[in-house]
């Protein structure tokens, strides 16, 4: 597997993603933000983060798979959420776990930023995803 995620001695334990991502791969693969669109580009869960969220993680995975990746490749995401506040992760780990559910895998939690953001691209958005997958 070309990333290894690992959670350094001296850092916190978080347990929404790992602090560190090694990867050894050749191949980097980068996605372009992914929102919550479906196939014909209808906005899914207009005003629900959490389905938003689910729908941005089942886009994500589809764009893996386009590169030949899946979510164990991936060394980075950065996520944008409009608004954002603390009190508003429960509903990002819950669209989280549905899509993992949805796509049969286990959550995989690598290094991962969380940005709070004014607007995004069109007013019933409310999370964007981008993520980097190395592949070897």
């Amino acid at each position: 597997m070309a990333v290894n995620l690992v959670n350094p001695t001296g850092l916190p334990q978080i347990d929404s993603y790992h602090q560190v991502a090694v990867a050894t791969g050749s191949k980097l693969v980068f996605l372009a933000g992914q929102v919550a669109w479906d196939a014909d580009g209808a906005t899914v869960g207009e005003g629900d983060l959490a389905a938003q969220v689910e729908q941005c993680y089942l886009n994500v995975a589809t764009a893996l798979a386009g590169a030949g990746a899946t979510f164990e490749d991936v060394a980075k995401v950065t996520v944008y959420v409009v608004g954002w506040t603390p009190d508003k992760m429960s509903l990002f780990l819950e669209g989280a776990a549905r899509a993992s559910a949805k796509l049969g895998v286990t959550p995989v939690l690598p290094a991962a930023t969380l940005v709070g953001v004014a607007a995004l691209d069109v007013p019933e958005h409310l999370v964007e995803i981008e993520a980097t997958a190395v592949l070897d």
